[in-house]
């Protein structure tokens, strides 16, 4: 922003009802769903929170799936709730299955809301929903999704996956803006919502405000003042997903993560990726294992010595001496960008005394895997 384009960001006419109306049909159509949805006025946080108090009461019995960091955070919501939860993990290096889920459904008959994420880009893992819902949806259980990091960047089927509560954010593969963040809720999730005299009321996490102030009023008037700006960001990146097609946004994604692993791979120096198997990988993040000995951290300081300019960047808590994250969403979607991270890693790599192999020979790597699948 310079100051001859503030003015034009900061004077711009009201956004009207109609307007907000017709951006949420776009934000629909991309996320597959001919149910409501409710664009909440701040980062996805706050939707997925507002679902899950919104839908489970006391006495409830959910089923938290825990692949990443945000499955630790439902669980937390989920018992503030009052519910009983049961918890679902599996390795950060690879993903649930629906065989997992299906078990722990006949283990516990009296399950009635699941929670699941879609992709990590935390762990760099991704979970299969299709199957996943299938289960969930023979079991009568609500299935709410997060589906943040997974938006544009892979197939996200709401309606035909069964998915009664969806939770979308446009900072990652969407390449928009993250203060503002949109939830699709099913009709029999509304149902369930609606009989819970715990839900949320009068609270900017009660999702029966929205609907009953915007939905069930036809849409035609506001009620506060929109977060206009974030708005309009986020149809304006809606639109650039069309202009580019959703099929090419995510063939994009899938190989800049197939580069990026590929990459690695060639790279050597002990750094391997942290996802062990290619179809439970992410395409929004890859997640690398630094070879025992070698700390994540003294790597990715010195590749960001070289290159600032990439996204690269350590893990959070008890993963940060071992992780490392390589973030290929939105427009850091690109071969460039993938190139530049791989050739910022090698020189991390020889900051701490491993040997790697040459620039052509991981060049050569990554761009075969990126060609193979731009070719699909």
């Amino acid at each position: 922003m310079t100051a001859n384009t503030a003015p034009a960001l900061l004077d711009l006419a009201p956004l009207g009802a109609g307007h907000f109306a017709r951006i949420e049909d776009k934000v629909a159509a991309l996320m597959r769903t001919r149910e409501t949805v409710v664009t909440m006025q701040g980062e996805a946080l706050l939707p997925l929170e507002a679902c899950i108090r919104s839908a489970v009461r006391p006495g409830s019995t959910a089923l938290n799936v825990i692949t990443g960091p945000y499955g630790e955070t439902f669980g937390g919501w989920l018992r503030s709730c009052g519910a009983e939860v049961i918890t679902v993990s599996a390795p950060f290096s690879g993903a649930v299955s629906a065989g997992q889920i299906a078990e722990a459904l006949r283990a516990h008959p009296g399950i009635d809301f699941v929670c699941l994420v879609h992709a990590e880009a935390a762990t760099g893992n991704t979970n299969p929903v299709a199957e996943i819902g299938a289960v969930v949806r023979e079991h009568g259980a609500l299935l709410m999704l997060d589906a943040v990091a997974s938006v544009g960047a892979e197939p996200l089927l709401t309606d035909e996956w069964g998915v009664d509560l969806c939770v979308i954010g446009g900072q990652k593969a969407m390449a928009g803006p993250a203060g503002v963040s949109v939830a699709s809720v099913s009709a029999r999730a509304w149902e369930r919502i609606a009989a819970n005299e715990h839900a949320p009321r009068r609270s900017y996490l009660s999702l029966l405000d929205w609907k009953e102030r915007w939905i069930d009023g036809g849409r035609t008037a506001l009620p506060h003042a929109p977060a206009q700006l974030e708005m309009l960001a986020l149809e304006q990146a809606v639109d650039r997903i069309g202009a580019e097609g959703l099929d090419a946004v995510m063939a994009r994604h899938r190989a800049a993560a197939a580069a990026v692993r590929a990459g690695v791979r060639a790279l050597g120096g002990g750094l391997e990726p942290y996802v062990v198997r290619d179809e439970d990988a992410a395409p929004v993040a890859t997640t690398l294992r630094a070879a025992g000995g070698t700390d994540a951290r003294e790597i990715v300081a010195a590749a960001l010595a070289a290159d600032a300019s990439i996204p690269v960047q350590g893990a959070a808590g008890a993963l940060a001496p071992e992780m490392i994250r390589v973030n290929h969403y939105g427009t850091a979607a690109d071969r460039d960008v993938v190139l530049a991270s791989l050739a910022a890693l090698g020189t991390g790599l020889r900051a701490v005394g491993a040997t790697v192999a040459g620039a052509d020979e991981v060049t050569a790597a990554a761009g075969k895997a990126w060609d193979a699948v731009a070719a699909q």
